[in-house]
């Protein structure tokens, strides 16, 4: 009985392991990562740059006003007169209103344009970020309980060998029994150096991630019940991502863009009309009258046409409509990636909630059966190997299990990340699941 006393209070810490003086919660991890990672910053200043576009656009439909100053030395010579040496001065103040400028307010529609795709590129970074920081969080909690399965196997397999030792040595067992716990016993020390290597190297990852040391990771509550994906229809999901998707949204903002610059290239045919006026004050406006100051002014109209261009125009109108077609194209790739990405996340996640029923039900015939073989050992009419294989056993499925609901954890922020509904509180319910770690 003392090995099944053993047993039982390794299987009550499984997955408990010591506890740095700190903890890091899953929300608190993504709001660190927030202000710490590279990407979503490029992708913030992405969005600031393109909404300092969108004033520069307006300028070319706003009044414009500039001023000159010019001050010469002028030195002049002829044969009908002395030669003169003066100073030269001038200030201009000129101003222009755009009348009819119908390229200028397409320029200024398209940089509204694009700054609504940049903010949904740093929509979708926010929402990569969440699914980053979420995986890395389960990664470490996934490396956690391989380090305590194995240890917790390593501590079963040493009483099973110290067990055979003792039963060798009265003569109620064979060497067999001994080689083969002593022979799993070391294969077991070399996986623990591989595992702890892997869990600090996830650690690691997750801190990076961040921005600064991780403590102890909350880990997920005993007995947790998983929903299913809501709408349950996967037919509701590939639809919503193909309406909804991020990368949908810029793509179809993206065609309307290269659309207007059809227009915009072929609105070069156009004319332009401007409304102009200047002021201008000169001392000494030329040679023949030294000393003379003059102010001047005048309000207009001024019309352009372009009436050749060599063919440039239209070589710009047959590009944007080639570009306009690839935009068409980009947008239906996007929405049959959204579709398909939807897809299979949302399969991902039903396989996954159907392997954790699976792992629930092995999980509870595996104990039974190692209760069972634990028993036989003791009377006889089991071996030692016997009893190491079951212990792996129900190690491994409930390895596997938490594996498993991490998975479908992940899995489910993905889905709604796919049809662009992905926000915190989405990780928050996530985070209510997650318990803190027992010291």
């Amino acid at each position: 009985m003392k090995t099944k006393t053993l047993y039982v209070g390794l299987v009550a810490g499984l997955f408990a392991i010591g506890s740095p003086a700190f903890a890091t919660d899953l929300v608190q991890a993504y709001r660190d990562a927030l202000g710490h990672d590279a990407q979503l910053a490029s992708a913030r200043f992405q969005l600031s740059a393109a909404r300092s576009r969108v004033p520069l656009a307006r300028a070319g439909v706003m009044p414009s006003a500039n001023a000159s100053v010019n001050l010469n030395r002028q030195l002049v010579d002829t044969n009908f007169g002395p030669s003169q040496d003066f100073n030269a001065q001038s200030y201009v103040v000129a101003g222009s209103l755009p009348l009819y400028r119908p390229q200028n307010w397409e320029s200024f529609e398209q940089g509204k344009l694009s700054e609504k795709i940049s903010e949904a590129q740093y929509a979708q970074a926010q929402q990569d970020l969440m699914l980053r920081v979420a995986q890395a969080y389960f990664d470490v909690l996934a490396a956690q309980d391989n380090l305590t399965t194995i240890r917790a196997q390593k501590r079963a397999i040493s009483e099973q060998l110290a067990a055979a030792k003792r039963n060798f040595e009265v003569g109620t067992a064979t060497v067999t029994d001994q080689q083969e716990a002593q022979s799993r016993f070391d294969l077991t020390v070399a996986q623990e150096l591989a595992i702890e290597n892997d869990l600090d190297v996830k650690r690691a990852s997750l801190s990076l991630l961040v921005g600064k040391p991780i403590g102890t990771l909350y880990t997920l509550r005993s007995g947790i019940k998983l929903e299913g994906p809501q709408p349950a229809l996967e037919s509701e999901w590939t639809e919503n991502a193909r309406q909804n998707s991020l990368y949908v949204q810029q793509a179809l903002i993206g065609s309307e863009l290269a659309s207007r610059e059809i227009t915009r290239q072929r609105l070069a045919n156009r004319p332009t009309l401007d409304l102009v006026a200047q002021v201008s004050y000169g001392i000494n406006p030329s040679a023949s009258a030294i000393g003379v100051k003059a102010t001047s002014g005048l309000v207009g109209v001024q019309l352009a046409m372009p009436l050749y261009t060599g063919g440039a125009i239209q070589a710009r109108i047959e590009e944007a409509v080639a570009n306009h077609e690839k935009a068409k194209a980009d947008l239906e790739v996007a929405r049959r990636s959204a579709e398909q990405a939807a897809r299979q996340t949302f399969y991902g996640v039903r396989s996954g909630l159907a392997q954790v029923s699976a792992l629930e039900a092995a999980e509870r015939s595996s104990q039974l059966s190692l209760d069972s073989n634990l028993l036989g050992y003791q009377v006889g009419v089991r071996i030692n190997i016997d009893v190491l294989n079951a212990q792996q056993q129900v190690f491994s499925t409930k390895r596997d299990l938490a594996k498993s609901r991490y998975d479908v954890l992940v899995n489910g922020l993905r889905l709604k990340s796919t049809a662009g509904a992905l926000g915190e509180e989405d990780l928050q319910k996530v985070a209510a699941l997650l318990v803190a770690a027992p010291q």
